[in-house]
Parts: C-alpha cells; structure tokens; sequence
C-alpha cells in the first residue's frame, strides 16, 4: 500500500478531508492523490501556488511573511496549509514551498531545500527537508514526505 492510499484511509477513518498547497511540487501531490481510485470522497482540491502573488491573493499569505523569511520558509508553509483549508473547505492540508533546482538556490537555502507544512484539527507542523538529485527526483521525494507527514499526525 502506499503512503498515499495509507493517508487516505486514515482521513476516512477520521472522516477528515483534504486539500494541497503547492509551490514546488507543481501539483505532484494532487496528482499522486487523485490517481487513486475513490479519493473523491477525501480530496477536496487544491492550489498551485507558484508565485508569490497567487500565495498571497488566493491562500492569504502575508506579504510580511514572504519579504521577511522569503517563500521557502516555515511561516509561508504554515500559511499555505490553513489556507488552502479556509479556500476548499477541508479539515487537513499539506503545503509545499521549496527549491527543486537545478537553479535557483539562495545563500542558506540550497538547491533541495523544501519547506513543507501541514495541519488537522488538532495540530499543525512544519519540517524543512533537505533532498538530493534531479528536479524530479526532488518533486517525488517532497510528494512522498509531505503524505508522510501528514498521515504520521492522524
């Protein structure tokens, strides 16, 4: 089984759903969920935030937050995940804000650093990842530990 038919059946047992706020992952997370039959009646939806205007004006991240920590950072997750609840209407969500290269890495933020966030009804987390290889590889390695992350809180 796996991780993503295992968060699955833990959102029935909860009768919790769920939606995706997604920078660097570009909507992996939604398509490895989505290709799982009957997972409609858990996935609510989700957003694809690429840039930080679609951050701010859909998922209601502060502008605050993005000039001071930058997009790649916990409080951006953190806003990303409860948003996407408030914008789908969705108990639990995972958010994902990182650089899946081969460009783009920043003085302290390197080239497979992804911050992912995610929140229930009882609690909310947020753990940067620090993932090697292509930008594949990093895509598929944030999607896994992202499901991971939130089936281990339910």
């Amino acid at each position: 089984m796996s991780t993503a038919e295992k968060l699955l059946e833990k959102l029935r047992t909860h009768n919790y759903t769920l939606a995706t706020a997604e920078s660097c992952t570009g909507g992996n997370i939604a398509h490895t969920v989505t290709a799982i039959a009957g997972c409609s009646d858990v996935y609510k939806g989700g957003v694809v935030s690429y840039c930080n205007e679609v951050k701010m004006s859909v998922l209601g991240v502060e502008a605050a937050a993005l000039e001071k920590e930058g997009a790649v950072s916990r409080p951006v997750v953190r806003q990303m995940a409860s948003g996407v609840c408030r914008v789908c209407r969705a108990d639990c969500a995972v958010s994902t804000s990182g650089i899946a290269g081969p460009g783009g890495a920043v003085p302290g933020k390197p080239v497979g650093t992804v911050w992912i966030g995610a929140c229930t009804p009882v609690g909310t987390a947020e753990n940067v990842f620090h993932f090697d290889g292509s930008r594949a590889e990093v895509i598929e390695q944030a999607t896994e530990a992202a499901l991971s992350m939130l089936a281990d809180m339910l």
